[in-house]
């Protein structure tokens, strides 16, 4: 089967809502990096005072840009926010454009269509920056305010996308409303519009049903699919909901058990995701509190130290 990229999201949805010292965050990323995690996506670029926690998002930007093979995105709402993303050497940055309008309205301060009027001025700008826009579609399977959404509903808005001219789009399931079927249903009409490999989905596993989508996504070819460690994550204006992205180490499992190839260190991400939770960081996810599936003879032997231990901690070599 085909490698599957993972773009890990951890930084950006979980310290958004779970607000941790800078060192933190930087040290979450070298042990990512230790176990395989090469694409990123960092931080915000936001208002402080909305999104206290990601404040710090060109500190968390020096700190790791120089480190060579890893690709580094990150969420932007304004024109503000782009220019701060590519003084801070991102690669790319994605605009927040919601597909639920009274989200839209209420969190991002613009309807979708006037979102979509900006993301063209602000498209006009990044070429000049010589940053990569491309654009999130979150709620883009229904919520928080309406029921689910279809391909009627993805319709206009990726035709209008096409018309603004960007290609690279982050579909989320922000809500987790979706199942294989709807995963593939509006992939599908993504898939009329922009080549699958500049599409990237994110779904979240508020329903408990995000490692079956990941395989969905993976048996598609989606070009990326975004996973967040330990399942970790949530948004400021949805206190109290459960808004994780799909647990890396699960997903990595599932993926490798189904024959897809992920380039990870699954030892090492239950290690880093145990290592979050003992930093106060909450969670969920499986893998890391039972083990992987055992591979081969030995291998439950050599990983108990690890399962059994929960501040047991995987150190890159030197």
């Amino acid at each position: 089967m085909n490698p599957v990229r993972l773009r890990e999201i951890a930084p950006r949805l979980t310290f958004q809502a779970h607000p941790v010292p800078t060192e933190l965050k930087v040290e979450l990323v070298r042990r990512l990096v230790h176990a395989g995690i090469r694409d990123f996506e960092l931080s915000s670029f936001v208002r402080p005072d909305l999104v206290p926690g990601l404040a710090d998002a060109a500190e968390v930007f020096g700190a790791v840009r120089g480190v060579p093979g890893l690709t580094l995105g990150c969420c932007i709402g304004n024109e503000r926010g782009l220019r701060a993303a590519a003084d801070a050497g991102a690669d790319s940055a994605a605009f927040l454009l919601s597909a639920d309008e009274g989200f839209a309205r209420a969190n991002i301060g613009r309807s979708t269509a006037e979102s979509l009027v900006e993301l063209e001025r602000l498209a006009g700008i990044a070429a000049n920056l010589g940053i990569a826009l491309g654009t999130y579609v979150i709620f883009a399977w229904g919520g928080p305010t309406g029921p689910a959404r279809g391909p009627a509903e993805l319709e206009p808005i990726a035709r209008r996308l096409v018309d603004v001219g960007v290609t690279d789009w982050v579909l989320a399931d922000s809500f987790g409303y979706a199942a294989p079927p709807q995963i593939r249903e509006l992939v599908g009409v993504a898939s009329r519009h922009v080549p699958l490999e500049s599409l990237t989905v994110q779904v979240h596993d508020n329903r408990g049903l995000g490692v079956a989508n990941v395989l969905a996504l993976a048996d598609l070819g989606v070009g990326t699919i975004d996973v967040s460690l330990a399942g970790s994550g949530g948004h400021p204006a949805m206190p109290g909901q459960r808004g994780g992205g799909v647990c890396t180490e699960d997903a990595a499992q599932a993926l490798a058990l189904t024959g897809h190839e992920t380039g990870l260190d699954l030892a090492a991400l239950v290690a880093t995701a145990n290592w979050l939770a003992d930093a106060g960081v909450p969670g969920l996810g499986f893998v890391r509190h039972v083990g992987p599936v055992p591979r081969s003879a030995q291998a439950p032997a050599a990983l108990t130290f690890a399962w059994n231990n929960p501040t047991h901690e995987s150190e890159p070599a030197q």
